[in-house]
């Protein structure tokens, strides 16, 4: 089980590693975007934007529908929830061990 968390965890993080990937789900996080809106203010391809949008669609940071004849896409918002829920505990931990720190130096300085 741990594994298949860990997986989940780097295919989110490569997947968020992009600058325009990031943003790509900033836009779409709000309301649904096509594929050919999104593309047209970025400075690439429109098949480059199709496979940012398809890297985040297996991260499952993003889902598309079909609407007519364009491609929608909408952010995914559990799996967000999992990386700040991942962070958060990272956070935490990091608080926790300066707290300590803090506690040694406190006591070292009382002795002292």
């Amino acid at each position: 089980m741990k594994g298949l968390l860990d997986d989940e965890a780097d295919a989110l993080f490569q997947a968020l590693a992009d600058r325009t990937r990031r943003d790509i789900v900033r836009r779409v996080a709000g309301e649904g975007l096509s594929v050919t809106d999104l593309a047209a203010d970025y400075d690439m391809s429109f098949a480059a934007v199709q496979k940012h949008v398809a890297v985040l669609e297996r991260a499952g940071l993003v889902t598309k529908r079909r609407v007519g004849k364009q491609q929608i896409a909408h952010a995914e918002v559990g799996p967000l929830r999992t990386i700040r829920s991942m962070l958060a505990e990272l956070e935490d931990q990091w608080v926790d061990r300066v707290q300590r720190i803090d506690d040694l130096l406190s006591g070292d300085e009382q002795a002292g």
